[in-house]
């Protein structure tokens, strides 16, 4: 198997661009959702994981935004969007990325969705498919009897093992998220991604409620309604979410396509972006070509 190439730059002072929008859409009465939006082009609304904001894509935006018009979602409850009681369901969810879609682009979009976020495009392209010209899954799965369960503890790891704070929370979890030798080659992007944490902290209860969503994920009685077209990526070394299920994804989703990121871990665009970006637009640009949305 081909090895990560790790020796790719970074900025350890990324910084979100300062040219982006921020919209406030209401997605039901008095609740608004924050979506940022960078560039120009066909949009792309791109769905962040669990507990997490915008931020996610921060090493990613400013490559996908030279060729897409990104809507990138803060999920109810994070980052600059409104909070609300939870529990929260995968529906409500995928509610919310269908009210922000024909806000901001009523034509539909390119959905892309990450890790938790994936469920939400999931629910989406199933539910609303109107409102999806295509779909991308990345490190994602279909939960339920269908689902390839991860090592408990890689779980335990994932949600911050014995961390009382939100910044070690999250410096425990880059164990099990990141491909085993990432955080020697790159410590500048665990290290941003803790610093975020650690100042934009989840709200009490949020992180709960987007759990509870992802624990009653199930995609399985809904997965022959995804109409799109679907690319789903995945790396081979992901330990939070096991490559197979987006294997049994690609069984239940008629026409999708599979690619596979060998040796990449759960945070496989941000440990390779230029693969990923090169995949979007393998996948997205002969669409675009031919006239289709």
């Amino acid at each position: 198997m081909r090895l990560p190439d790790r020796s790719a730059p970074y900025d350890g002072n990324v910084e979100w661009p300062s040219d982006s929008k921020t919209h406030r859409v209401e997605v039901e009465p008095g609740v608004e959702l924050a979506v940022h939006e960078v560039g120009s082009g066909p949009p792309l609304l791109l769905i962040p994981g669990l507990g997490t904001d915008h931020h996610a894509f921060v090493w990613n935006i400013s490559d996908l935004a030279a060729f897409w018009r990104c809507l990138v979602l803060d999920q109810r409850g994070l980052g600059d969007s409104d909070a609300t009681p939870g529990p929260y369901t995968m529906e409500q969810l995928a509610g919310d990325a269908a009210g922000v879609i024909a806000a901001l682009a009523p034509g539909g979009a390119t959905v892309f969705g990450v890790s938790m976020g994936g469920m939400v495009a999931q629910h989406l392209a199933a539910r609303h498919g109107e409102r999806v010209n295509s779909l991308i899954l990345g490190c994602t799965g279909p939960g339920g009897r269908l689902a390839v369960r991860a090592d408990p503890e890689d779980t335990r790891l994932l949600l911050g093992g014995d961390a009382r704070d939100p910044g070690m929370a999250y410096r425990v979890a880059c164990q099990v998220l990141y491909e085993r030798g990432f955080a020697g080659s790159h410590p500048e992007v665990i290290e941003d991604a803790v610093r975020w944490r650690a100042t934009h902290p989840v709200r009490p209860g949020v992180f709960a409620a987007q759990w509870s969503a992802t624990r009653h994920h199930d995609i399985g009685p809904l997965l022959s309604r995804i109409s799109a077209p679907t690319l789903l990526l995945h790396g081979t070394a992901d330990r939070v979410m096991p490559a197979g299920n987006s294997s049994r994804l690609h069984q239940g989703i008629a026409g999708s396509v599979v690619e596979w990121l060998p040796g990449r871990g759960h945070m496989f665009f941000q440990e390779d972006r230029a693969t990923t970006l090169r995949l979007l637009r393998k996948f997205l640009e002969p669409r675009v070509a031919s006239g289709l949305r």
